[in-house]
């Protein structure tokens, strides 16, 4: 799925404070069409693990004898080829759906999972967004409580250990970064690593002021990412292709040396606008803003945490 959205959508006029990235368009519903028409793409992984692309953020199969286990759902429209792909991986049934936060592009599909097979395993504050009236403001969409069967029936707190298909999946809470739900997932005797959308490889990442995130958290959750990898550990990232360390390492370096520029520069005085203009994302912006975000949303999102 191909996003390429600015501060105006179909202008090119810089963003003012509050204003919605998604335009006149609508990002929620420009994501939904988009994803009808996108193909989706099966990458075999280490084992018996695969990451589906092409609805929304990524989605991870890991299937056996014990069934399938998904690590996020996608967006719902896809569900007819989203359900061929997981038949040519395997015709093992579904039955666990973790999801790693709350958004749409990660939970839309979480109805027609439960309904063919799937326990919803997410942390409680990804079931309380889910459950209830969720304003997204720069987005400027207001989500409806999602449907009953689409609401995880399995919450925790910090942290939770499940055994499926031979192997052992921790799932650890970040904390508030991207938005107050996210956690990481860890297949660790296949050494994979699943991010999230802590990590957005090769692209500027949305970070949801209105559900609890910040550039600070996500800079905390990187740094808590590249503690659990090395050299060799597969990481799936929630948005972009499969990556490594290294990768990731550079991620969090742009995070922090953007996050340090427009500080300082809040901190001299100067409003959003100015500080948009003098376009701290500039060494950055050919490689970062090429999906959804571009260099002045993105320093809009960074303004608005330090």
């Amino acid at each position: 799925m191909t996003l390429k959205l600015t501060s105006g959508a179909s202008s090119r006029h810089e963003p003012t404070p509050g204003q919605p990235f998604a335009g006149n368009i609508g990002i929620v519903n420009l994501a939904r069409s988009e994803a009808a028409k996108a193909e989706i793409t099966v990458r075999p992984l280490r084992g018996n693990i695969n990451v589906l692309m092409g609805s929304g953020g990524n989605i991870t199969v890991l299937s056996g004898h014990d069934g399938k286990l998904l690590v996020d759902a996608g967006i719902a429209v896809s569900r007819s080829k989203i359900t061929t792909a997981l038949a040519a991986i395997s015709p093992d049934p579904i039955r666990y759906l973790i999801n790693t936060h709350w958004h749409f592009d990660h939970t839309d599909g979480n109805q027609w999972l439960h309904a063919a097979g799937a326990t919803i395993i997410a942390h409680e504050n990804t079931r309380k967004h889910l459950s209830a009236i969720t304003r997204v403001d720069d987005w400027d969409f207001t989500f409806p409580p999602s449907p009953e069967g689409a609401i995880p029936a399995e919450v925790f707190k910090t942290d939770r250990t499940l055994g499926f298909n031979d192997a052992t999946i921790a799932l650890e809470y970040y904390g508030p970064c991207h938005t107050d739900g996210d956690i990481s997932v860890e297949l660790a005797d296949s050494d994979v690593f699943l991010s999230g959308d802590t990590w957005w490889n090769g692209f500027y990442p949305f970070i949801d002021y209105s559900t609890g995130g910040s550039i600070n958290g996500m800079i905390r959750a990187t740094e808590a990412n590249l503690a659990k990898v090395t050299d060799k550990t597969v990481i799936i990232p929630g948005h972009g292709p499969v990556g490594n360390k290294s990768q990731l390492i550079e991620y969090r370096d742009m995070l922090v040396d953007m996050r340090d520029k427009v500080a300082a520069m809040k901190k001299q005085g100067r409003s959003l606008k100015e500080v948009i203009i003098a376009k701290p994302s500039a060494a950055y912006d050919a490689k970062w803003g090429r999906f959804l975000i571009d260099g002045s949303l993105f320093t809009r999102l960074v303004y608005a945490g330090v």
